[in-house]
């Protein structure tokens, strides 16, 4: 009975894994760098599953032709046989380096050299979330990254406080974001999508929850984001909540954390100038929608375990959470 439920429990678990779908699959690839990475691991694959397939072949004629029979004599050590030691020897190094030749290809291929015509794209991360800057275009946001389909673009990562990991699985690798220091990534998305993923390297408590988006954007959907971007944040109609929830914000502590373009200058979270375009808060852990943006105002660590946005003292009302979510939402 209880080899039955181990098979039952084993089954299930093996067809659980076949489920699906896989947004953060590398064998899904959506960019060159990501497509020379595929092919590199595909190669190594067959490699690997070759050489399985010979050693098990030979162990098999070993257990079966050489296996020990009444009357049979010893066999004969095969100890001291230079040629077979020689063999046995250069096997491995051959092909090791028919492994090493491709590896080392595609590391160079994926280098992070770029035209000079290339998005630059800023990737600083933070306990728990990601700041991005475009120096080139002069935007700063955070957590849903913009880039155009079909066009290099180069990520230049580092961290503020801890050491992250910045990993798209279906446009790239993984690149550590170390503090005081600068790593590279750059791709060329040959699709565009919505493309998820997160922090790599364990950094603290809400770690799990440091996840991140890549909006790859046909190229005039990219130019219109960028040219909201630029732009300042949206003025609230008079009388509105929204105009409401911007006095709120005014006289709270969110303005000493937080930059809105020509309303608060804040540096420690991140930039809400148009945090209304964005489709999730929290690091990409909630929609983007009145109920969790609410909850997230009205106590983050709560929601997020570790949340540097602590509850505001003196606690803000509903009503006042309300006016302030009717401005955050207005945002565009």
């Amino acid at each position: 009975m209880v080899r039955y439920r181990w098979w039952l429990t084993s089954a299930a678990l093996w067809l659980s894994g076949c489920g699906g779908p896989f947004p953060q699959s590398t064998l899904a690839p959506r960019s060159d760098f990501a497509r020379a990475t595929d092919v590199l691991f595909r190669d190594i694959f067959w490699w690997a599953a070759a050489v399985f397939v010979v050693v098990e072949t030979m162990l098999l004629i070993a257990i079966v032709r050489f296996r020990h029979r009444e009357g049979r004599a010893e066999p004969k050590p095969a100890h001291g046989h230079t040629i077979l030691e020689i063999a046995w020897t250069l096997a491995p190094a051959v092909i090791l380096v028919f492994v090493a030749v491709p590896t080392v290809r595609t590391i160079f291929t994926t280098a992070g050299d770029v035209p000079p015509d290339a998005l630059k794209v800023e990737v600083i991360g933070h306990q728990w979330w990601w700041e991005y800057k475009y120096p080139d275009l002069g935007i700063t946001t955070a957590n849903e990254m913009h880039v155009p389909v079909g066009k290099p673009v180069q990520v230049a990562i580092t961290s503020a406080d801890v050491i992250h990991s910045f990993w798209a699985p279906v446009l790239g690798g993984k690149r550590d974001a170390i503090p005081g220091q600068v790593n590279y990534i750059a791709f060329r998305a040959d699709s565009a999508g919505d493309y998820s993923g997160q922090c790599a390297e364990f950094c603290g408590t809400s770690h799990g929850n440091m996840r991140l988006r890549v909006l790859v954007d046909r190229d005039s959907a990219f130019q219109a984001w960028a040219a909201a971007e630029k732009g300042g944040p949206a003025v609230p109609p008079k009388a509105s909540l929204a105009e409401q929830g911007k006095a709120v914000y005014s006289r709270s502590a969110c303005l000493g954390c937080h930059t809105i373009q020509g309303v608060s200058p804040g540096i420690i979270g991140p930039n809400l100038t148009h945090v209304g375009s964005r489709t999730t808060i929290a690091a990409g852990l909630f929609p983007n929608d009145s109920a969790h943006l609410a909850r997230w105002i009205a106590d983050a660590p709560s929601l997020k375990p570790g949340a540097l946005m602590t509850r505001m003292q003196p606690p803000l009302t509903d009503a006042d959470i309300a006016r302030l979510v009717a401005y955050l939402q207005s945002l565009k």
